[in-house]
């Protein structure tokens, strides 16, 4: 939203502050236009966003008996799903199988399936809107911020025929995909990486393009083809070509091609998700709207490359592109709770579950310098409503990819099937906020209010249960407690197979790397250490990473016996460090390094 929209708040603080709500009714003898509220007409909730994630919170708010406004700014609901045409759909099942997003995204999965037909998906989402005699849906809509009164957020302001107009609610969901409205309302957040030391840009965005013109059965045939790992399809869907894509390159050295998912159209186009897009702010229009730009005179040279190097694509002529980027991140907002990556890691479960994701943590290229890593796949963990309820706000509650998660299990959490059970439960959420008038807050404290949210959406067809969290190999090793620490920084990584390389030996690079992180981060978050950075060592011993270790904190050069009495006076070596020390000149593995560093941030970093 623009600088025009964050000053409608002061425009409208001033006759919003300090009136008190009337409501003219309670829940179960609720008349069908709704509460009053300020002397007209209101809405019991507002939901703002059309994307999935909105879709199904005002589903579930309106058959949850609440009069409830889905506004979208968009020409058609389902946002990156139809206006952004990423129709793959990123599952999560569990420990044996289960789908773990059952419930409203089950609705849509078993009418529309795998690698959807984006036009039939935009009828899909419009059809269950309308059939809801408690939702009133405006698309194209010109969102100008929250209504505010004090913290609490009371409706949403639209810009409807040149004016300024308020639609007052009991409560709202923001489903923004940048979590616009709690911004606005005053809630703390990040930016992208920012809360583990990487950029603000987060992730790489990704425009969806159409070709025409693709031989399917030759790209099954090619995919399946023994020789191709890791590469596949089916009828409508296929995934591969990652050898072929690495050789491109491109013309716009901020953007890299990587392997495709591909999905087939009713009309016989496939869509393609492949293109990664670097130095777009997702928080910013006109950067956005360069980013397509650019991504559009990329393309016409993908297609060719394709043409001469994917089986299967030597006669795909290009057809058009998404009206919106795909973005995958942008603002992560503070909430009751913060999910973060040991959470989902350990397969944690939570008191207040309110849905369950085991999406592999899946953290895309930040630039045309780095590639995309996964840092783990967990097995099940579950989201806590507290990560919906934001700080600093009242009758507030986000949903989709902006809400109370850390960047880095936002990689596994951000993908909209999980999204859309999220929504869900928002919308399950405000029907016993409303009729029990308790805000959100309180029910962040209160199990009378998680069992009743709980048990509707298991009514409601949710997958939601307790269970006894899956324990991971590596949570035995002797350096496991600092594996968290690092993984916490960004700085260990499982991969699809949980192999964290404990015993691997530490290179010289991966030393410079995740000392020279440690030791910004400390001067960053504390001050306690001036910025230095180390060289990549041609070998690495044990001694090595003492020493570089030592002037890294110090600025001194020592020799082994200094820093090692150094680094013991300060108490950075353990007991557990010095045991598995078999020799001193030996390479170092990647336990004893991270056991190592892990205690140097602690110290330093408290």
């Amino acid at each position: 939203m623009g600088k025009r929209k964050l000053a409608v708040l002061a425009v409208l603080a001033p006759l919003f502050l300090g009136l008190t709500l009337t409501i003219g009714y309670g829940l179960s003898d609720r008349p069908a236009q709704g509460p009053e509220i300020h002397g007209q007409p209101g809405y019991d909730v507002v939901v703002v966003g059309g994307d999935p994630e909105g879709v199904a919170a005002a589903l579930s708010a309106a058959r949850n008996g609440l009069k409830t406004l889905l506004v979208e700014e968009g020409e058609a609901l389902g946002g990156l799903f139809t206006l952004g045409m990423l129709n793959f759909l990123d599952m999560s099942y569990g420990p044996e199988g289960e789908l773990l997003t059952q419930g409203i995204f089950m609705e849509f999965y078993q009418d529309m399936g795998n690698a959807f037909d984006v036009e039939q998906a935009k009828a899909w989402f419009l059809k269950k809107a309308e059939q809801e005699k408690n939702l009133t849906l405006k698309l194209g809509a010109e969102v100008l911020g929250p209504v505010m009164e004090g913290k609490g957020v009371a409706g949403v302001v639209l810009l409807e025929e040149g004016r300024e107009t308020p639609y007052y609610s009991l409560r709202v969901v923001d489903a923004t995909v940048d979590a616009d409205i709690a911004a606005q309302a005053g809630v703390p957040y990040t930016v992208g990486g920012e809360d583990y030391g990487e950029r603000k840009e987060g992730m790489a965005v990704t425009l969806v393009f159409e070709v025409s013109g693709v031989n399917w059965d030759e790209v099954v045939r090619y995919l399946k083809a023994d020789g191709n790992e890791g590469t596949d399809a089916d009828g409508v869907s296929a995934w591969g070509y990652g050898k072929e894509a690495a050789q491109y390159e491109p013309a716009d050295a901020q953007m890299q091609l990587r392997g495709p998912n591909l999905a087939r159209q009713k009309n016989g186009n496939v869509l393609i998700n492949a293109l990664l897009i670097f130095g777009v702010d997702g928080l910013d229009p006109e950067s956005k709207a360069a980013g397509i730009g650019r991504g559009l005179q990329e393309i016409p040279r993908i297609v060719m490359f394709m043409r001469e190097r994917f089986a299967g694509f030597e006669r795909a002529e290009f057809v058009g592109a998404a009206s919106r980027l795909y973005v995958r991140e942008t603002r992560h907002i503070q909430g009751e709770y913060r999910l973060n990556i040991n959470d989902v890691m350990e397969n944690a479960d939570q008191w207040d579950r309110v849905a369950h994701g085991s999406y592999p943590v899946d953290i895309q290229a930040t630039g045309p310098d780095n590639v995309g890593h996964v840092l783990g796949w967990p097995g099940i963990y579950s989201v806590p409503f507290r990560c919906l309820t934001p700080l600093e706000a009242e009758n507030l509650l986000v949903v989709g990819r902006g809400a109370s998660y850390d960047s880095l299990p936002h990689g596994s959490v951000r993908v909209v099937p999980v999204g859309m059970a999220v929504g869900e439960a928002a919308g399950a959420a405000a029907a016993w906020s409303v009729r029990e008038r308790m805000s959100f807050r309180e029910m962040t404290r209160s199990a009378e209010a998680m069992e009743w949210v709980q048990e509707t959406l298991r009514d409601q067809g949710a997958y939601l249960t307790a269970y006894e969290p899956p324990r991971l190999e590596v949570m035995s090793h002797w350096a496991y407690d600092s594996v968290r620490v690092m993984r916490l920084l960004g700085l260990a990584e499982g991969g699809y197979g949980n192999d964290y390389g404990l015993d691997r030996e530490v290179s010289g690079t991966a030393l410079r790397n995740r000392l020279n992180k440690v030791l910004r981060l400390i001067h960053e978050r504390s001050g306690r250490l001036e910025l230095r950075k180390i060289q990549a060592p041609d070998a690495v011993t044990v001694k090595t990473i003492l020493e570089k270790a030592a002037w890294g904190i110090t600025g001194e050069e020592m020799d082994f016996e200094a820093a090692y009495a150094f680094l013991d006076s300060e108490g950075l070596l353990t007991e557990a460090f010095k045991a598995h020390v078999g020799n001193w000149e030996d390479a170092p593995d990647l336990a004893l390094l991270y056991v190592l560093l892990a205690k140097v941030y602690e110290t330093y970093c408290p």
